[in-house]
């Protein structure tokens, strides 16, 4: 049609050019505006030619994603003062309720509870834990209690060799039981190929889980030799709580946290063989009255001497998680925290 038609029309017919003018022409050809089409993507939300992006998921950092019970404080419960811990917190663990709380989001070093997220990290990106890890000089050189040195320089039984190949599931339990720091850095190499990359990991698995108070620096928690970049290492009591609530998902973690000391392993060849203790003094403690699915014991100089403990009640229903952070008497002050919580609440 000639264009000024077009126009004297759209003057003078400015309702009718609208409703002629929903047909384009194509090649001699009326085609038929998609009018429905554009005003269900735009209800949608959706723009054509413009990619939407999905939100990233926040998972529970708590243990079951739907709790059967909710914990309810009993009338006139006083509240608990843990003196000798510089940050403490408790909390249950399927539904990630609060149950005691002091300083519970200061940021402060950890120290081997930061293993937790590793052996996290691992039960999700080592599909079979027979894998063989090929242990080089970096863990073989760490500080700290190592496999067949419990303290630096106090090495008794054999230790991993250069060039050692190992599975993923033996370093997993000298990580979980002894604390070992060259387990834990030769298996954050081996997810991530170095151990700034596998924190960067670690970090990104702590926004999922919508933790606001960490950020990871190794996957053993050992200091930074550099005191000003240490600054940046931290998590918090109600943090790392909660990483323990998702890690209450992965059963092998809180299996292996309670094997007994003295645990032999050997590498893949089964040339050297390695004897693994456990650092948990409640599993040789036979008066102890907790219910205790496992521990996590953790020690810096920076940190100071720090302990997360998950506990059932004793009708094995309900399950509870206590940290201390920077506590000389945390073995005690656990058992104070755990006695406590199970006598000022009720599940229902």
């Amino acid at each position: 049609m000639p264009i000024l038609p077009i126009i004297l029309m759209i003057v003078f017919f400015p309702l009718n050019s609208f409703l002629f003018l929903q047909k384009e022409f194509v090649g001699g050809k009326p085609v038929q505006a998609k009018t429905v089409e554009i005003e269900k993507s735009l209800s949608a939300g959706i723009v054509e030619g413009v990619e939407t992006q999905k939100k990233p998921e926040i998972l529970k950092a708590q243990a079951v994603d739907d709790p059967q019970y909710q914990p309810v404080r009993k009338a006139g419960v006083k509240d608990l003062t843990v003196s000798n811990a510089h940050a403490s917190v408790v909390i249950d663990a399927d539904t990630g309720t609060i149950l005691h709380y002091s300083n519970g989001k200061d940021h402060r070093q950890i120290a081997s509870l930061t293993k937790l997220m590793t052996a996290t990290l691992a039960m999700e990106r080592i599909s079979n834990l027979n894998e063989a890890v090929t242990i080089d000089q970096e863990p073989v050189y760490a500080d700290g209690t190592k496999i067949g040195c419990m303290t630096s320089g106090n090495c008794t039984t054999q230790r991993l060799e250069i060039g050692e190949k190992i599975s993923a599931n033996s370093l997993l339990h000298a990580m979980l039981m002894n604390s070992a720091n060259d387990s834990a850095i030769a298996l954050g190499k081996y997810m991530a190929g170095t151990q700034s990359a596998f924190a960067d990991i670690m970090n990104a698995k702590a926004s999922a889980l919508g933790l606001t108070d960490t950020h990871f620096c190794t996957p053993s928690g050992l200091d930074l030799d550099d005191e000003t970049a240490a600054v940046g290492c931290y998590s918090s009591a109600y943090d790392i709580a909660r990483i323990a609530a998702y890690s209450l998902r992965y059963k092998t973690i809180w299996e292996i946290a309670r094997t007994p000391s003295d645990l032999i392993v050997t590498s893949i060849d089964g040339k050297l063989k390695h004897t693994i203790i456990n650092t948990d003094k409640y599993l040789t403690q036979k008066d102890s009255t907790l219910n205790l699915i496992g521990t996590k014991t953790g020690y810096t100089p920076m940190a100071g001497y720090s302990l997360l403990a998950i506990v059932n009640d004793p009708a094995t229903k309900h399950r509870i998680i206590a940290v201390v952070l920077d506590d000389p008497q945390r073995w005690q002050d656990i058992k104070t925290m755990v006695n406590w919580t199970f006598n000022s609440y009720s599940w229902q």
